[in-house]
């Protein structure tokens, strides 16, 4: 006889195969195109249990794309922009499917905006917690969104300029630039 599988995992699973339909789906066409039908059809579910367990479209996105900001603080601005240069084969990799929907959408949904703000927010303040001067902050949100305009251009314009370098040639290249901005050459 097969495994008896209590209903709370059940719920559990199911919540589970949605929430990854919801992410292909989002990282796939956007928010925009994505439809409650299609990622129902993607999990194996009915439409109504997607609604029932998410409530909106807008609240299944926001918990497909939430992602788990990575801890841990450099302790100067050398160190930050190393830590920095070494996201760069994350960015330039496979991106989790969350991290794509919502880059594909963050600009074209309010909700999708909001969660990359919150996001960026805390990115910046972790950085900003390891550099000094009274700017630190911007200097910080700088540092950001320069990776993020590589992570832009690689994963979903994909410049063959961006595609086609080694990842060692691009740190090679942005060092420097990163260095000014977290303030090194003032250390």
């Amino acid at each position: 006889m097969g495994e008896v599988v209590p209903r709370a995992e059940r719920r559990r699973r199911t919540e589970g195969r949605i929430l990854d339909a919801a992410r292909s789906l989002f990282a796939e066409v956007g928010y925009e195109r994505a439809t409650i039908r299609a990622v129902a059809g993607a999990a194996g579910v009915d439409p109504a249990l997607v609604m029932q367990y998410f409530g909106s479209k807008q609240q299944l996105f926001q918990q497909a794309v939430s992602v788990t900001p990575v801890g841990g603080e450099a302790p100067g601005a050398d160190e930050v922009v190393e830590h920095v240069l070494g996201t760069l084969g994350v960015k330039m990799g496979r991106l989790p499917e969350s991290s794509l929907a919502m880059l594909r959408s963050m600009l074209t949904h309010p909700e999708a905006a909001a969660s990359a703000r919150r996001l960026l927010g805390e990115q910046i303040d972790r950085v900003a917690g390891s550099l000094s001067g009274d700017d630190a902050r911007l200097r910080a949100a700088l540092l950001t969104v320069v990776m993020l305009g590589v992570t832009v251009g690689h994963q979903l314009l994909e410049l063959e300029e961006l595609r086609e370098v080694p990842q060692e040639d691009l740190a090679r290249l942005l060092r420097p630039a990163l260095r000014a901005l977290a303030g090194s050459e003032h250390s």
